[in-house]
């Protein structure tokens, strides 16, 4: 734009004070000040540089001119200005991104600040300049222009702020005069001065005259700007509007606090977006936090309050924690307003998965129910120490809600709700554990139950400073400061409870609930004070209470917990461990003692009552425990173990509670034996070729005993015996040589084909069965069902872990995933995992494995339903699904995958025609319906694949000699899947897709070269598609369309090749025929084609119109595969993220895991 007079001082000010203010590395007042002294040398020139800058501001690149300002109004100026916008993008400095933008909003707001401050008392009241600016930012925040409307309005809500706090100020210089006038006036006659009373009266008059004025420009800008753009369409600017609002009214309370300006939040509280509910609910919480100003925001409460409440369920987890704060202030400055009903809503949220959430809610709790009853007395302004008294009623009332309330059943979570804002009464071990030891504490066994664990959960808290399993929290670790608390604390709890758990012990000794928790107490101490403290006999008291326990109890959960302590204390640094571990040898012999004798009672005699069963299962699972986290082999338990499965297999006399721990018994043993080879090296009695072979001769044992097991009545046995194969023979695949441990190679072992194949049986048995359909989930009966569903998921988890590790053959893999589709909601994340790692292995063999999972599943339903009608069976339709799940995994690089995709539709066709029909028979091949199945493929092929695929199809179907009354449904079907007319999913050489359009072919395209015979005869994938040929716009040659010759036939028969519609009569005869089939590859005679081009030599254009019409028609009616490539193009990005992985053991096999033991323990 060219400037007139004045361009010269008013453009490159404006210039510099951008880009100042852009930089911000000068000082804002001295910017302000620069320009102040350049307006009172230049009014309209300061102006305008003023006016540039916040049009410039909005990423405006014209300027106004002197001409423009002084001959054009407001709405002109903005009309033109908009008009010269540059739209291209829609960034501009509030919103583009970059390091030099990301400061810009907080330079440009707090130049609007520095200005307001620094004309307060001179250009403020002139008139000019902010009614001017006023006038124009007003103009501007209602521009269609969004830059436009979301800069001016900042600029004007960061304009009324300030001038807010001028308004403030006088009010306040107003109270002062207004003071001093009336100590002035009340002096005595003799003491009054005149000229002071008239000072005064003139300063109180032009306070009121600035006050005025500064009230009638809040008045425009409220009106004009904030009353329309707090509805504004875009919810930064809505934003803005509310955080303002909220800084007025805590601010200037005396004006802006009124319920008419209360509304406009009240009213945004139900905004759709979360940035603008969260400033409503951090306005409100500025303006709640002060019992001065709770008084006036009674109507608001009342009429506000259920929709405050209701956001505590909020979507957006940060809206949800400012809500739950906002209603905690609510109940701390304004008492009785939320009732009970509102309360019970925000019970629930403490159980929350987002802790942020819960630690809010359990806030709230604490000002709701604890903190009358246990609040801390002050004494001369200091905090005296909690009563005991307090502290049991703060216990006794957590007991109650947590029991009472049924809302969750672990109270870890309620503990790490209530530790920011009632940690220290949590920490308060010692009345906790004068609660649980006292002999009349009246309470029940629910309740003793909860106070145990809430002591656990509690140490566990102070010890290891996270929160439990499943809550999320934003943080990465802990401060110094923090870190140094939770050592001072883990001493603090450790010295406590040392000599106490003992005595909790004893106490809870016959209780398996009871007992657990408090052996869990022990991996959260600090285990050297046993020494430095000299608490040994503690130790002592503790390891007997530990055998009793032990002795006492069978259930798994009392026997892990207690394996787990008495593996913490084994540590050969500790001083005292040799005292530990001669009570750990005295607790295994009396363990084996009783075995030995209770096992040759069972060997012996053909019956065992009840109790001897139950004694003999209970010692081998106690043995199993221990097994698990200690060495026990010298006590030599796998040969009777081995004689009691034998004789178990052999005679089916063994019960089946007796079974399952001597199968975990001999499993652990074989493991620790193979980690003393793999650690230590050989003993001194054999060498280590005979150890490692004694080894691989137990574990192939051991592997026939499971292998046997797999056929037993028992289910529990079956599945056992499952897992720990399935983990066994993990652990001694080739991959156990990895890592420099080449000398264990004579343990590698592969499982034979009888035992894979029993394996993928017990799979299809065990796993892909229909369950039962879930409840509500609360039931007894539902509670099992989940159960059942995560043992199977472990069940299939160990199959497919042996399939990535190369342990069985992988085209098992097709056991597995020809139930994809049909067992998506159970075990769909296993399946698509395994599906990944396999084509991460080998993306051919993959495929392969994908195209036989389809070939036994259609057998098996070939075999049960017979050929006829196949294709109209709901169960055929399932296949379809899973076909097309199979396509998508191919993924977007379809240049990649060319010669996969083309193979496989290759060994399709020769799998559906592999059988010919009965001689003299009218029907079709029994497998050609699998055509149906392999066209879900069609979209995944280049446009030169599908001509070939065509041509390789003719060929096959030649050979078939058939009546032409014979019905060729799939063959049509397939066909139409690889018509050249559907381009559905054709793509670039570089294998990027496009998007899909319905167009029709234009008639300028040129034909395509004849295919040889030798390359449908050899299917060349390993070529690159041909660049099309540059066609010049000056000269185009009139050539046949080969592309609308071949649909000729097809135009003519639209219903009977559209894909969906059944074919029946002489239809189906007529269009599945071999010489049909021929037909559309070669058409000849006088068709669509020739017509075209008699048409185009002939100069007559309306004719070919109207052939291109037909042909668009034709193309539209053909193109039902357009959903499904859709459907690709939306899912490609999902299967694009798993090419980024490199190896199956890369990033974990999380979702696979079932290994029993970890070989890192040891």
């Amino acid at each position: 734009m060219v400037c007139g007079h004045g361009q010269k001082d008013s453009e490159p000010p404006a210039i510099d004070l951008f880009d100042a203010v852009k930089a911000a590395k000068s000082d804002m007042q001295s910017l302000v000040d620069e320009w102040l002294d350049s307006y009172k040398q230049d009014q309209d020139a300061g102006f305008l540089e003023l006016i540039n800058f916040f049009i410039r501001s909005c990423g405006c690149k014209g300027i106004v001119t002197p001409e423009m300002f002084k001959k054009m109004s407001n709405s002109e100026i903005i009309r033109h200005l908009t008009e010269q916008f540059n739209e291209d993008s829609g960034d501009y400095p509030l919103t583009a991104p970059g390091p030099s933008w990301k400061k810009f909003q907080g330079s440009f707001c707090e130049f609007v600040k520095t200005l307001v401050y620094q004309c307060q008392y001179s250009l403020l009241y002139d008139g000019f300049p902010m009614d001017n600016l006023i006038s124009l930012l007003t103009g501007l925040s209602d521009s269609q222009v969004r830059a436009f409307r979301h800069t001016s309005t900042l600029a004007a809500m960061k304009l009324m702020t300030s001038l807010v706090r001028v308004a403030l100020q006088l009010s306040l210089h107003k109270d002062n005069n207004q003071r001093q006038y009336e100590a002035e006036r009340n002096k005595g006659p003799g003491q009054r001065a005149p000229e002071r009373l008239e000072s005064l009266l003139e300063k109180r008059k032009e306070l009121q005259e600035h006050q005025e004025e500064i009230e009638g420009m809040m008045n425009a800008l409220f009106r004009g700007v904030f009353v329309h753009r707090y509805r504004d369409v875009l919810p930064e600017i809505r934003a803005i509007c509310i955080e303002e609002i909220g800084s007025w009214m805590q601010s200037y309370s005396t004006s802006f606090l009124t319920d008419s300006y209360l509304k406009y939040i009240g009213w945004t509280l139900h905004d759709k977006h979360r940035e603008v509910r969260l400033k409503c609910l951090k306005a409100l919480k500025g303006l709640y936090s002060s019992q001065d100003l709770t008084a006036r925001l009674e109507l608001f409460t009342s009429r506000f309050k259920d929709r405050m409440v209701s956001m505590a369920m909020d979507r957006e987890y940060d809206v949800a924690v400012e809500a739950v704060k906002l209603l905690t202030l609510i109940l701390k400055n304004m008492e009785g307003v939320l009732t009970d009903a509102d309360c019970v809503g925000i019970y629930p949220v403490v159980y929350a998965s987002n802790r942020a959430l819960a630690s809010a809610a359990g806030e709230f709790l604490y000002w709701k129910l604890f903190y009358p009853e246990c609040e801390t007395r002050t004494v001369g302004g200091r905090e005296r120490r909690r009563s005991p008294r307090a502290q049991r009623t703060f216990f006794h009332l957590l007991l109650s809600f947590f029991v009472e309330s049924e809302l969750h059943d672990h109270a870890a979570y309620l503990v790490d709700s209530l530790w920011d804002c009632a940690g220290s009464q949590l920490k308060d071990w010692e009345s906790l554990t004068s609660l649980l030891l006292e002999k009349d504490q009246n309470l029940g066994d629910v309740q003793e139950s909860t106070l145990i664990e809430i002591l656990v959960s509690s140490v566990r808290q102070a010890s290891e400073g996270h929160p439990p399993v499943g809550r999320i929290t934003g943080r990465k670790g802990l401060t110094p400061k923090e870190r140094k608390i939770q050592a001072d604390d883990r001493v603090k709890l450790t010295e406590h409870l040392i000599p106490l758990l003992p005595q909790l012990l004893a106490k809870f000794s016959a209780d398996a609930e009871k007992v657990a928790p408090l052996l869990q107490l022990l991996k959260y101490f600090d285990l050297n004070i046993y020494c430095t403290r000299r608490l040994e006999k503690h130790l002592e008291l503790f390891l007997q209470q530990l055998q009793e326990v032990v002795v006492k109890h069978a259930e798994p959960a009392v026997l892990e917990a207690g394996a787990h302590a008495l593996y913490l204390l084994c540590n050969p640094e500790f001083t005292f461990f040799s005292r530990v571990d001669f009570a750990r040898s005295q607790l295994m012999d009396l363990l084996t003692d009783r075995f030995q004798q209770e096992l040759e009672e069972l060997l012996q005699s053909s019956f065992l009552d009840e109790d001897e069963v139950y004694s003999l299962a209970a010692t081998l699972k106690r043995l199993s425990a221990f097994y698990n986290a200690h060495d026990l082999s010298r006590w030599e338990l796998y040969e009777p173990c081995c004689r009691l499965l034998q004789k178990a297999v052999d005679t089916g006399e063994v019960p089946h509670q007796v079974i399952l721990p001597a199968l975990t018994l001999v499993y652990f043993s074989i493991l620790w034996t193979l980690t003393h080879l793999s650690g230590s090296g050989a003993s001194q009695a054999l060498s280590p070729q005979k150890q490692l072979l004694s080894l691989k001769g137990r574990m192939v044992a051991f592997c026939e005993l499971c292998q046997s097991c797999l056929s037993d009545v028992d289910s529990e046995i079956q599945e056992q015996a499952f897992v720990l194969l399935s983990d066994l023979l993990l652990i001694f695949s080739p991959q156990m040589i990895v890592g420099g441990r080449d000398f264990l190679r004579p343990l590698v072992f592969f499982p034979e084909a009888t035992l894979q194949s029993e394996l993928a049986s017990f799979l299809m048995d065990h796993v892909f069965i229909q369950p039962g359909e879930l409840g509500s989930g609360h039931s007894q009966e539902d509670h099992l069902q989940i159960e059942q569903l995560h043992q199977r998921r472990r069940l299939l988890a160990g199959f497919c872990k042996l399939l990535l590790y190369g342990v069985l053959d992988m085209d098992a893999a097709s056991d597995v995933f020809k139930h994809y589709s049909k067992f998506y909601k159970d075990y769909g994340d296993i399946i698509k995992e395994t599906l990944t790692r396999v084509r991460q292995i080998d993306r051919s063999h993959c495929s392969q494995i994908l195209l036989l999972s389809l070939k036994q599943l259609y057998t098996e339903l070939l075999q049960e339903q017979g050929p006829q009608g196949l294709n109209e069976l709901p169960a055929f339709g399932e296949m379809r699904d899973l076909a097309r799940r199979f396509a998508l995994s191919f993924g977007p690089q379809q240049l990649q995958n060319r010669d996969l995709v083309v193979t496989l539709h290759k060994e399709g066709i020769k799998f559906s025609l592999s059988e010919p029909p009965p001689p003299g028979s009218s029907s079709q091949p029994p497998n050609l319906a699998f055509l149906e199945l392999l066209s879900e493929f069609s979209p995944r092929l280049f446009h030169q694949d599908k001509q070939l695929l065509l041509s390789y199809l003719e060929k096959c179907l030649q050979r078939i000699s058939q009546s032409p009354a014979c019905p060729w449904g799939p063959v049509t079907t397939y066909c139409h899947s690889l018509s050249p007319v559907e381009n559905t999913a054709e793509t670039s050489p570089q294998g990027c897709p496009r998007y899909k359009k319905r167009r029709t072919e234009g008639p300028a395209r040129r034909e395509r070269g004849d295919v040889s015979s030798s390359q449908e005869e050899s299917l060349q994938l390993n070529s690159i598609p041909p660049t099309p040929t540059l066609t010049s716009t000056g000269i185009k040659r009139r050539q046949p369309l080969r592309g609308l010759e071949e649909v000729e036939e097809e135009g003519r028969s639209e219903p009977e090749l559209t894909q969906g519609q059944p074919l029946s009569g002489n239809q189906r005869s007529r269009f599945s025929s071999p010489q049909h089939f021929q037909t559309l590859l070669n058409p000849s005679g006088p068709g669509l084609g020739n017509r075209l081009t008699r048409a185009s030599q002939g100069s007559s254009l309306k004719s070919t119109m109207k052939a291109l019409l037909f042909a668009t028609a034709l193309s539209l009616s053909l193109m039902e595969e357009d959903e499904e490539e859709l459907e690709i193009h939306e899912l490609s990005e999902e299967w694009q993220e798993t090419d980024k992985h490199t190896s199956p053991s890369e990033h974990g096999l999380d979702l696979l895991d079932s290994t029993e033991l970890n070989l890192e323990d040891f």
